[in-house]
């Protein structure tokens, strides 16, 4: 990981932030005195601060379960957990794994308000992440650092550190309210300790707080780094990223559309220096937090190391669990990792609905298709139908675009190298410039102005090798973004935005748990508040729909 590793390990020494129930904290201090607390963790010099902030970025990554009541701490990962949730739940992925409940429940839309892995996962990580950040924004405040004799320098520093978690709680928050609807709401003034229980808030009012946050963060008078300045943590071009991604989905989250808002982000990123990475390959290649060129282009992204940040999540999951093990031999790592845990691929019809993929050779592994993003699917051995076989892994088709060979390496360069790689070095982007076209583009679109798109849309189509739109069109915008887009993220609360997701009239494979697909009920747009979370706090409610609904 590019954050440097050794402050997590004095980060989690110093969190005093046990928690009750998800973000319920606890000011206590250990019995034996030999432990470290917030009191001994952070004094006058810069590492203990250091070393907070990265306990904050390594909640994405964390397999840690001491405050997680899963089966597999790898799948509670925050970023394999929420891409579960938005790309197998829709017509992206489909999972081979039988045997995990959760497994089943997202392949086919039939979750309920039964506690689920994934997204359980993603309600204690994201609400566990805000408790540590406004734990963090305590001892940090100013009259802490003075009482400490933290000098004005240093003061002005941690300054700058306190900015970057406020961002990381407004994604923490995003994810949460995306996920969720209305969620258990705390900031850094609110009451904590035994016995508090954390309010819920309504979607609109967690969505109207992190505009507020973000806003802040992203004005000139802001402590934040400067864009393209502070890589992998983040800057003012990630605070504006998660505006625009949040500004696009307003009518959504808060019942009012913002699409003024959303193109004047995007516009204010388009002069921070950034610019599309002239190969799409090269952006989810093992050395992308190393290439330049792929550097001009993220905006936000999250470290992986093969060697510092062994996780079963984030690419490490996306490059395993994308191919099987018999994929992997003495003369070929297709992906620049040593084994397969034949999981995760892409139904066939996905591909050529979006792809047009063509003359398809299961023996020979060739397929003829026009668009270079489509160049990514490994087809030699696998059946094309998922017809009566959702739950075999070589029946459909072997996604590799997590590739953790280099850019500028071939599979036999790196296949001594591939031999050691049990993880990823690849990091994943959480903001990236395409994203933000793609997000002006439907912007403009709504603002009667989709001319004022077409320059950067026809950037990304010469990038992939096609034709040009000659205009914009809503169903080209979703049919763009699950071509630029695909396994990035974006796929659920890209349906949901568009009407598309529960709706019998928008079908792919076993959506709704037939073949053929059906639609479902409209309330699963947000997922069950677990019932462990109901259980140990009586200030919360669970969704409308599910069996154990209240009223607010």
């Amino acid at each position: 990981m590019k954050i440097d590793i050794k402050h997590f390990a004095l980060a989690a020494a110093g969190a005093t932030m046990l928690l009750t129930s998800c973000i319920g904290d606890l000011d206590t201090l250990p019995l034996n005195p030999s432990d470290s607390t917030s009191e001994t963790v952070y004094g006058k010099d810069e590492n203990g601060y250091l070393a907070g902030l990265t306990k904050l970025y390594f909640n994405f990554v964390s397999n840690d379960t001491t405050d997680l009541q899963v089966s597999d701490g790898g799948a509670s990962e925050l970023i394999r957990a929420f891409w579960t949730i938005q790309e197998v739940t829709a017509d992206a992925c489909k999972c081979a794994w039988e045997n995990d409940a959760w497994v089943r429940a997202m392949n086919t839309d039939t979750w309920s308000d039964a506690d689920n892995d994934a997204t359980y996962a993603v309600y204690v990580r994201t609400l566990q992440g805000i408790a540590y950040v406004n734990e963090y924004l305590r001892q940090t405040a100013s009259d802490k650092l003075s009482d400490r004799g933290v000098s004005s320098e240093l003061a002005a520093r941690i300054q700058s550190f306190r900015a970057e978690a406020r961002f990381l709680r407004a994604y923490f928050y995003w994810i949460a309210l995306d996920v969720f609807g209305d969620v258990p709401f705390t900031t850094e003034t609110s009451p904590f300790g035994g016995g508090v229980n954390p309010k819920q808030a309504s979607r609109k009012d967690v969505f109207d707080y992190c505009i507020s946050e973000l806003t802040d963060l992203a004005s000139d008078e802001s402590a934040m780094p400067a864009a393209r300045s502070n890589y992998p943590r983040a800057d003012k071009g990630a605070v504006n990223g998660l505006l625009a991604r949040m500004y696009l989905n307003a009518e959504v989250y808060a019942g009012t559309p913002m699409w003024t808002e959303a193109k004047s982000a995007c516009e204010a990123i388009f002069g921070m220096g950034y610019s599309l990475c002239p190969e799409y390959s090269d952006l989810f290649r093992g050395d992308n937090g190393e290439n330049a060129d792929a550097l001009k282009e993220i905006i936000f992204g999250v470290a992986y190391d093969a060697e510092q940040t062994q996780s079963y999540g984030g690419t490490s999951y996306l490059t395993l669990a994308a191919i099987a093990a018999t994929d992997v031999t003495a003369e070929q790592k297709i992906n620049g990792v040593n084994n397969g845990w034949a999981g995760i691929r892409v139904p066939y019809e996905y591909v050529q609905k979006y792809f047009n993929a063509r003359n398809a050779d299961y023996t020979t592994g060739e397929y003829t298709v026009s668009d270079k993003r489509g160049g990514m699917f490994y087809i030699k051995g696998r059946q094309e139908s998922m017809n009566d076989a959702l739950y075999v892994f070589l029946n459909g088709w072997t996604c590799l675009k997590f590739n953790n060979i280099p850019h500028d390496m071939t599979n036999d360069e790196f296949l001594a190298t591939a031999a050691s790689k049990a993880y990823s070095d690849i990091d994943f982007p959480m903001i990236r410039l395409g994203e933000i076209y793609l997000i002006y583009a439907e912007a403009c679109m709504n603002l009667g102005q989709a001319n004022t798109a077409l320059p950067k849309l026809k950037e990304l189509t010469d990038r992939a090798g096609v034709s040009a739109p000659s205009s914009v069109t809503a169903d080209y915008l979703l049919e763009e973004r699950a071509r630029e887009l695909m396994w990035e993220g974006h796929r659920r609360t890209d349906l949901i935005r568009y009407g598309k997701f529960t709706t019998p009239s928008f079908l792919w494979t076993y959506k709704g748990g037939t073949f053929t697909g059906q639609g479902f009920d409209d309330y699963m747009k947000i997922f069950a508040i677990p019932s462990s979370e109901l259980a140990s706090n009586p200030e919360l409610h669970q969704n409308p729909g599910y069996g154990n609904a209240t009223d607010k």
